[in-house]
């Protein structure tokens, strides 16, 4: 008998992006390669006003397409996922915006800012990266023993990235000496996975994963959430 897991996808759907029509084709296929009955739904970041709307997922992906309509809606949404134990995936903003949020509600920096959302405000986590990641390709190495070289069943992942702003490296060792880790980095070092020690699933990369679908590639990440929420 097959299980039926509700998944939220966290963003604001716009297809001419390549990651919203790549999503819901990875969970699809991952779905079908798990015998899981799934059921997604997008849901928008100025529609997030409360975690009563969250509660029926049984775990979220949160998209590309930084800017969000709402920061504090796309922040809610993490927060939630990562407070109630419920499995999270974020790619791209997503990853942007899971450090975000552990460093306001973590370690407790509320001036933490987005250099995109708010340039010259506060401390900014997120930083415009000195080389844009533009439609570039390369390769990352993982972290032994993590979800996401489990989920590759790798030492290495390839790596397809659309975006200009990562992690801040003046914040990395303190956003990363707790029970947030850095699981994934690139040839120069470079951090472009974390992952959340003490949770079910709680993984997020730089890259955008999910446009391995667009070419008829399995997405290791998306099944990987996807098993996990048939656990949730």
């Amino acid at each position: 008998m097959t299980t039926l897991v509700n998944i939220a996808i966290v963003g604001d759907r716009d297809d001419a992006n390549a990651a919203h029509r790549a999503i819901p084709l990875a969970l699809a296929n991952a779905a079908s390669a798990l015998d899981v009955d799934l059921v997604f739904e997008w849901r928008a970041s100025d529609a997030i006003a409360d975690v009563a709307q969250l509660a029926l997922f049984d775990a979220f992906w949160v998209a590309p397409g930084s800017p969000y309509r709402s920061l504090d809606g796309a922040l809610r949404a993490i927060a939630h996922a990562r407070t109630a134990g419920r499995p999270f995936l974020g790619t791209c903003g997503g990853f942007q915006h899971a450090i975000l949020e552990f460093a306001r509600n973590v370690l407790h920096w509320p001036d933490a800012m987005h250099a995109e959302s708010d340039p010259g405000v506060g401390r900014a986590v997120i930083s415009a990266l000195e080389c844009s990641l533009v439609e570039a390709q390369g390769s990352v190495t993982l972290a032994p023993g993590s979800r996401i070289a489990r989920a590759h069943a790798s030492a290495t992942a390839p790596t397809m990235y659309r975006c200009r702003y990562g992690l801040n490296p003046e914040f990395r060792a303190a956003l990363t000496r707790g029970p947030l880790r850095c699981t994934a980095e690139d040839e120069n070092g470079d951090l472009r996975a974390i992952e959340l020690d003490g949770h079910p699933f709680f993984v997020a990369t730089l890259w955008q994963p999910e446009r391995a679908a667009l070419e008829g590639r399995r997405v290791p990440l998306a099944e990987a959430l996807v098993a996990a929420a048939r656990l949730a």
